[in-house]
Parts: structure tokens; sequence; C-alpha cells
């Protein structure tokens, strides 16, 4: 099993910038994938940016430039720095993992940027 904990939501202005973290409870060395997702009121949830299992990035078109994933592996953690915000990135924002074939995600967190 793993246990998936995103912060650093928040409410920011157009333009501005935040850092979301998510901490996984084993080694993220082992796990097969891990990303970003997020799901605005009455849409689907989307990748937004994802590590594949041979350490591959995949970012949704809407936020290649402004958006960037990395991953910490001492602190076991996948991080998504956001900047050049904008409103229709409002949205909350999942951690999934993928794990010995199952799948994981995390509470989410809210991402409020304003006009």
């Amino acid at each position: 099993q793993v246990q998936l904990v995103e912060s650093g939501g928040g409410l920011v202005q157009a333009g501005g910038s935040l850092r979301l973290s998510c901490a996984a409870s084993t080694s993220i060395g082992s796990i097969d994938f891990m990303g970003w997702y997020r799901q605005a009121p009455g849409k689907q949830r989307e990748l937004v940016a994802a590590f594949t299992g041979d350490g591959v990035t995949n970012y949704a078109g809407s936020v290649k430039g402004r958006f960037t994933i990395s991953k910490d592996n001492a602190k076991n953690t996948v991080n998504l720095q956001m900047d050049s915000l904008k409103p229709e990135d409002t949205a909350v924002y999942y951690c999934k993992a993928i794990f010995r074939r199952s799948i994981y995600w995390g509470q989410g967190t809210q991402v409020t940027v304003s006009s």
C-alpha cells in the first residue's frame, strides 16, 4: 500500500506561482508511475504532468512550458512547480501513483487562481 499526501495548494493571482508537493509513504524509486492530475468543477479529472516508469515526463499541452514536475528521492516526494498561473488552472489537484499494479490517489489540494 502507498499513502500519498499533497500539500502546497492555495489562492494566487493570475501570473503567480505555486509549488505542490506529494509525499509518498514508500520509496518513490519503487513506484512505477507518479503524476499530478486535476479536476475542475463539472469537468473530468485530467493528467497535468507525470513521470512514467522509465523516467520520461509527460505534460498536458495546456501546462507545457509553465509547469515543471520534479522528484526528490531522498524525501520521497514528487513536486509540481506551477508558474504563470491562469484562472483556468483552478482545480483540485491530485497526486496519483501506480505501485505493483494498484492505483493510489491522494486526498487532493485546492488551487484557485483569481483573475
